[in-house]
């Protein structure tokens, strides 16, 4: 997870998504690898390598769109299925759904605008980091200090593309998945076990290049992927973090943590 994080310093701009999410969302599968993490659970079998095209189409309060559409000038965010506050499963999430796809688009609305609360539906919910701490008051915890390193990274994300923000579109999402691990209760003061995945890349266009930066950690509930840090797990400064920035789709991973 350690890898080239640079904090920016440039000025904020009023900014509108200037596209949809489209491309291809890679999905790799088998194998796994974590610090601190157990074997995949027994019987457990993961899909092939599989890939999916986003499309337009229109949002629902029932299912989730896979591309978000623009109107009025600002970004629409695409409604996502609230996780509700039923118990983990050891479904292994997949990064091929319409779901998840939505909650990508909602993640590139936040960063193209600075407003981390428009990919809320994206972040680990806080039903289910209530369950996963094995702290003293984790919902104060999410609010301070999870959700607080959030909107700093969405803002650093946000200031790293600059005024050219609005003609930055996201082409594809890259996700680890042959690297994902099963994190078993007790590892990293968890009382709930959920799949780990470090690295996954935002790839986009601006300017006519090809671009990327990192997602530093996602993690799962229920069969679904969610962001839990975006610029980094670790951090030096009390300011937001951009993941691994790179020219060009950049490198996955690397592996580990929980």
């Amino acid at each position: 997870m350690n890898g080239l994080r640079a904090g920016l310093r440039r000025p904020a701009a009023t900014l509108v998504l200037a596209g949809v999410l489209a491309g291809v969302i890679s999905l790799l599968a088998a194998g796994c690898g974590s610090s601190g993490s157990a074997a995949s659970p027994a019987g457990m079998q993961r899909p092939a390598t599989a890939t999916a095209t986003a499309s337009p189409a229109a949002p629902s309060p029932s299912a989730a769109s896979p591309s978000a559409v623009v109107r009025t000038g600002q970004p629409t965010v695409v409604p996502v299925p609230p996780p509700g506050a039923l118990h983990q499963t050891r479904t292994m999430p997949s990064a091929g759904t319409r779901v998840f796809r939505a909650e990508m688009t909602d993640l590139w609305a936040a960063v193209v605008t600075g407003r981390a609360r428009l990919a809320a539906q994206a972040f680990f919910p806080l039903t289910a980091y209530t369950q996963v701490k094995a702290i003293a008051d984790p919902a104060a915890d999410w609010r301070s200090r999870l959700f607080g390193d959030f909107r700093l990274d969405v803002a650093a994300a946000h200031h790293f593309l600059g005024a050219g923000a609005r003609h930055a579109t996201l082409v594809r999402v890259i996700v680890p998945s042959a690297e994902a691990a099963w994190i078993d209760p007790g590892v990293c003061y968890n009382a709930v076990g959920y799949w780990h995945v470090s690295g996954a890349r935002l790839v986009y266009r601006q300017h006519g290049q090809v671009r990327s930066i990192g997602i530093a950690s996602l993690i799962s509930w229920r069969g679904r992927w969610y962001v839990v840090h975006f610029g980094a797990v670790l951090r030096a400064g009390a300011g937001g973090v951009v993941d691994t920035p790179a020219t060009g789709p950049g490198v996955p991973g690397p592996a580990g943590g929980c």
